[in-house]
């Protein structure tokens, strides 16, 4: 966690205005010099699932634990009148999964008794340094789909149909072998030229609950039993159905193998304001505040694997495995969206996270 201290306290003006507060769209709370909450925006009340009236009169009792870092930065704030802005901070939580975030702690223009409390999740340079791994993957995966397709696929159908003619009518067991191998192997190149394919997806106006609905009804056809909690009213996103189908598909069938029989994998949505990717070339930022989880309780990644994921054939399973989630970065990146792992030690649990624009008004 690094640390600077940049502001003093100056005396001139009045606090923040309400209407200003609650206009801002990261979460922040305004304190007392004793690190108390006074305000807090709807951003804030969302990120600790506390009301305003609620921070107000319990403060961080039951929320955050007495070594708390963010009380740590307001003690220091308070005690040497500065601001402070910390990054890459882990906050724990009494009562929630604990998360990630810049800490930016200023004093309020000419009040020596408030200052506000800001929390951006997650750093925006390491989003777009993650964002980029995404479609670094995706284009590797591409050009290896693509070479691989062209090198292998052809002379499939000429062993398939030499299997078939040397076994004749009757065809013995190392025939059906040769061909059931070769049908398989077709599949794989199937899957892969997934990646070559150029064209820009057709992206229409979709509820991504009725999309993730389609992919628990496929996925519990296969015996994966998923749990639910979504926010009701998010808008709808810019999406190709099918993609985005494919991809939480492959998503959930990987958490249902992580958990194991008898483990939980639940479904989550939610509106994360503020979130902003790069666009490929530089072209602005693009918001990303339709935010789907797909949560197991499993083991998680092996460690020597997680920051090449989803890179083709990176995979922690025997076999031709490794494609699943190269084909998720690939359709995320294709929808200006991002897909990021996390791994949570303290509730227990692996969180892929798809962050996804809204569609533009109709």
């Amino acid at each position: 966690m690094s640390v600077r201290v940049p502001l003093r306290f100056r005396r001139r003006a009045v606090p923040l205005p309400a209407e200003l507060l609650n206009a801002l769209q990261i979460p922040i709370i305004l304190v007392d010099r004793s690190g108390h909450p006074i305000q807090a925006n709807p951003a804030a009340e969302m990120l600790f699932s506390r009301s305003e009236d609620a921070l107000a009169t319990k403060g961080w009792a039951g929320l955050l634990p007495a070594d708390s870092p963010v009380r740590a930065l307001l003690h220091e704030a308070s005690t040497h009148l500065n601001g402070i802005s910390a990054y890459d901070v882990s906050i724990a939580l009494i009562d929630a999964p604990s998360f990630v975030a810049d800490v930016l702690i200023s004093p309020v223009t000419g009040e020596s008794n408030h200052m506000t409390l800001a929390f951006q999740r997650r750093s925006v340079a390491a989003l777009v340094e993650r964002q980029s791994d995404n479609r670094g993957a995706a284009r590797s995966a591409a050009a290896l789909a693509a070479m691989l397709a062209h090198e292998i696929k052809n002379p499939l159908s000429g062993i398939r149909g030499a299997a078939q003619l040397l076994g004749g009518e009757d065809r013995d067991e190392l025939s059906d072998l040769i061909i059931s191998e070769v049908d398989r192997i077709s599949a794989l190149i199937g899957r892969m030229e997934r990646f070559t394919d150029p064209r820009p997806p057709i992206l229409g106006r979709e509820n991504i609950h009725s999309i993730l609905s389609h992919v628990r009804k496929l996925a519990q056809a296969d015996g994966i039993q998923i749990a639910e909690s979504y926010d009701p009213s998010l808008p709808p996103v810019a999406a190709d159905r099918d993609a985005l189908v494919q991809l939480f598909l492959n998503l959930v069938k990987n958490a249902q193998e992580a958990a194991g029989k008898g483990g939980t994998v639940t479904l989550t949505t939610a509106y994360r304001h503020g979130l902003k990717i790069g666009v490929p070339g530089g072209r602005g930022r693009v918001k990303v505040p339709i935010e789907v989880c797909v949560i197991d309780d499993g083991p998680g990644a092996p460690p020597d694997i997680v920051e090449d994921m989803f890179d083709a054939f990176v995979s922690s399973k025997r076999g031709l495995g490794g494609l699943g989630l190269a084909l998720v970065a690939k359709i995320a990146s294709d929808h200006q969206g991002h897909v990021e792992y996390e791994r949570d030690e303290r509730e227990g649990r692996t969180i892929m996270r798809v962050l996804l624009p809204m569609a533009p008004p109709s």
